[in-house]
Parts: structure tokens; sequence; C-alpha cells
């Protein structure tokens, strides 16, 4: 039988490209998306991607979606209770794999690792060390479009948020910036890729600086 996995998604490249790969394995079947969002704000973590963007992709990728919310601020000991309850729901429901679109940061996949041990749960890497340049393209080239929701200012001109992530924007790219940011220089929101049933109409609203980050509001049409 294939592993029961559930994705976790974070709304941009990444996950979305993680996914589709995952799609693509007959060992596997992906049963949901489960994603970490700020109780308050009703926004994703660290993404700022608002709910209702959240549910129009897992309505477009075709997959239930599981919401873990956490408080504002919220202490490492209530974000590992709230990972942790949600990981004994899983496993109730069937779940034998959590699946994540880390692409290289060693510390991010040992905690990750350490956390599901002993659950039962099997964690998966399905883009683990794939060259980023490489990878970006490739996510491009199948059709995968992004808006940049979140920029670090300390890496990247706060000029980038809110634009569309494009082969144009990789060449633009300064050389110290990974070309998917997984250094953290930038995040994403998908809205369109071979993932996806269909395209996600969105408007750039608003741009803002908060607590050290430059985020631009990524609007569904339907409210913008």
């Amino acid at each position: 039988m294939p592993t029961r996995v559930l994705l976790s998604w974070s709304s941009g490249k990444d996950s979305a490209w993680a996914l589709h790969v995952l799609r693509q394995d007959p060992e596997i079947v992906v049963a949901g998306l489960f994603t970490v969002v700020n109780a308050k704000y009703q926004r994703v973590a660290m993404h700022a991607i608002r709910l209702r963007l959240l549910q129009l992709q897992a309505a477009a990728a075709g997959l239930p979606l599981r919401t873990i919310e956490i408080p504002d601020p919220c202490s490492d000991r209530e974000y590992r209770t709230a990972m942790q309850r949600f990981v004994e729901r899983s496993i109730a429901d069937g779940i034998e794999g959590m699946a994540f679109g880390d692409l290289f940061l060693q510390d991010i996949r040992q905690y990750r690792e350490k956390q599901l041990a002993g659950t039962g749960i099997t964690p998966l890497f399905p883009l683990w060390n794939k060259p980023t340049d490489q990878l970006a393209r490739e996510m491009l080239a199948a059709g995968v479009r992004a808006i940049i929701t979140c920029v670090d200012p300390r890496k990247l001109p706060r000029s980038y948020a809110g634009r569309e992530w494009t082969l144009q924007l990789l060449e633009q790219l300064p050389a110290t910036v990974d070309p998917c940011a997984e250094n953290g220089e930038f995040h994403t929101a998908v809205v369109d890729g071979p993932m996806f049933r269909w395209p996600i109409p969105v408007e750039v609203g608003e741009t803002v600086e908060r607590d050290g980050f430059v985020f631009a509001d990524v609007l569904p049409a339907e409210t913008a």
C-alpha cells in the first residue's frame, strides 16, 4: 500500500514543487496539506499569506487543508505543544509520513527529524540537495508562478516585495542571494503551476515593514 503523507504547506513555491514531485511517486499518496497559521492575524507564519488565499491554494491543489493555529507571540514551548497535538491527531487518522520542501539547511532538517523521532511518522524531503539554480529554472519552465510576499531587507532590496518570481528576476538577484531563497532572503505565494488544477487570480496590495521584514499583501482577486 502507498504511504499516506501530509505535506507541510508554506504557501510558497518550494512546498508547491514538493507536492508536484511527491505526486509522481507511486509509493506515496498525498492525503492533505498542513500549515501553521498565526491565530491573531489569520495569516501563514512568516509568509504572511491571508488564510483565504491559503484555502484557495488547497482547493486548486485538490487537497484538504489542516491548519495549526499558534498564538501571537508564540513561545517555543507553545509551538512544540501545538505540533505534538497535530502529530498525534495525524497518526490517529492513519498518516504515516510528513513531507517538507526544505532544500539544504541541515539544521532545519535535523530539527524536523528530531520532532518526529519515535512518533511512527517518517519525515520526507523530496527536494533535498537539489542544486537551487537548476531547481528554480525547472520550476519556472514547468509553469510555476509565485509572488514575493516577504523580503529580508538585510539581504535583498525592499523593492522586490510584491514582484513575481521569474527568470528575469533570478538574473537580477545579487550573487549572495539563493535563487530559491533557502537562506530566508524572501518568501513567496504560489498562484499557478502543474500542482494546481487552475490558476489563482491575485492582486498585490499594500507593502509594509514590520519586525524587520518587508511584506507585500497578496490578495485573492475576489477580495482585492
